[in-house]
């Protein structure tokens, strides 16, 4: 169908599907680990880590089978009309939630990357200013039209990425004691292996949302998939990333958290080193990142929007100036809200854990375990948990089991995110909306 277009889409490979992955996946969250661990306990920190990572790749496998049997499917918005009985109704309450969800990360993002400048500069500019510079180098930086041009500075991303939060984490080990270091007032870095007592619900949840947060993007996998020349590869990708993602999420959080300890964690954790010079070598590694990950949703979200403007339509697939103009258009909107997102919530580890909350509960669990139901139901008819034996039941258990869990995330999980919010303005742990204040490590 793309033979004669000049814009053609179904161009990835595995490996470029593994490298958008990993972009997403490897990012500047990982260090809101050592923040989880230091409020979780390692023990059960850890723990939490792999569970996670276990139901987001059974969960994306679901969403792979779904992607094979449905190839007319072009992203969540679809999906989430095909599984709640093709009713136009859930495709727009879809499409509310995934733009908003994207744009929330682009927000981030501009947060993140005014957080950098100002730590990089001494706030030598309005904090304001620094967002909305890094909100339209982002916007140009969006402008490509297809995953398989993005998959290139993807994996230059991922490696830079990883090269941050390894230097972060060896610059923790052999600094002679963390930022705010006062033995007398605040004493040693004290490292848990359960949670405090009187570690509070909020204060818990909050912690396993960051660490949620990190792990789940299903939201972007159908979008992959209607890109590759072969879907039936995607789970090389996938698995590829999930070994990576234990590993260095699990490595970084212990280790920063050894050195760090309860009483000196910040989050991010580039903030806990004392050496000044340690923590600006190690952010500036990350800010390939601060740039592409928010770059990569936008393009997701500007894709929704133009492939459904302009299905059918000579813009879609060729070089137009109608077709240049929206997508520039669309993607300088997505970004303006961003940035209004970026200082009317200008904090960082409540606003991960609200993101992850309000969308993680249906994009990361509520769908997919609907999706197993929806295609056990085509397969084996009404009662197929009873007619596939104790594999069926085991199933269908553990499907209403992830189901529960997104529940858990929407409503306790929302409650803890709003409160934990409330609760810092309350301590004026935040600048205002809109504020030249610097927000820097």
């Amino acid at each position: 169908m793309e033979a004669d277009n000049a814009i053609k889409y179904r161009t990835c490979s595995w490996q470029k599907t593994a490298a958008l992955l990993f972009s997403e996946y490897i990012c500047l969250a990982i260090m809101s680990f050592p923040y989880s661990y230091s409020v979780l306990g390692l023990v059960p920190g850890l723990i939490l880590t792999v569970v996670v990572a276990a139901l987001v790749l059974y969960t994306s496998l679901v969403i792979w089978e779904l992607c094979l049997r449905h190839p007319e499917l072009k992203d969540v918005c679809d999906i989430g009309q095909m599984l709640y009985w093709k009713s136009k109704w859930a495709w727009y309450f879809t499409a509310v939630m995934f733009v908003l969800n994207n744009t929330f990360i682009q927000g981030f993002h501009c947060l993140v990357g005014a957080k950098y400048l100002n730590t990089m500069t001494n706030n030598s500019v309005c904090t304001v200013g620094f967002s909305a510079i890094v909100a339209v180098i982002s916007w140009i930086c969006s402008l490509p039209r297809t995953f398989s041009t993005l998959a290139k500075v993807a994996t230059a991303s991922a490696f830079f990425t990883f090269v941050s939060v390894l230097l972060a984490t060896i610059f923790a080990a052999i600094e002679d004691h963390p930022k705010g270091y006062d033995p007398e007032t605040i004493g040693e870095p004290l490292v848990l292996a359960v949670p405090l007592a009187g570690t509070t619900f909020v204060a818990g949840m909050n912690a396993f949302m960051n660490i949620s947060y990190t792990f789940i993007g299903q939201i972007t996998i159908p979008s992959f998939i209607a890109e590759m020349k072969n879907p039936k590869d995607f789970p090389k990708a996938l698995w590829a990333v999930t070994i990576a993602e234990i590993i260095v999420f699990s490595l970084v959080g212990s280790i920063v958290y050894a050195y760090t300890g309860t009483n000196y964690n910040t989050a991010p954790a580039f903030g806990s080193l004392g050496n000044e010079v340690y923590l600006k070598v190690s952010f500036s590694f990350m800010i390939p990142t601060l740039i592409f990950l928010g770059v990569l949703y936008a393009s997701v979200s500007a894709r929704f929007v133009f492939f459904n403007i302009f299905h059918g339509t000579r813009h879609m697939g060729n070089h137009t100036v109608v077709g240049w103009a929206a997508w520039g258009g669309i993607l300088a909107a997505t970004w303006v809200l961003a940035f209004i997102i970026a200082e009317v919530i200008p904090f960082f580890s409540d606003l991960l854990s609200l993101m992850s909350s309000l969308f993680d509960s249906f994009f990361g669990f509520i769908f997919w375990g609907t999706a197993y139901f929806r295609m056990r139901h085509a397969d084996y008819g009404p009662n197929f948990y009873k007619r596939r034996g104790i594999r069926g039941i085991l199933g269908f258990v553990f499907n209403i089991v992830i189901c529960i869990i997104g529940l858990l995330f929407l409503t306790g999980g929302t409650y803890a995110s709003v409160q934990s919010i409330v609760n810092g303005y309350k301590a004026s742990n935040f600048g205002g909306p809109f504020s030249c204040a610097s927000n820097g490590l």
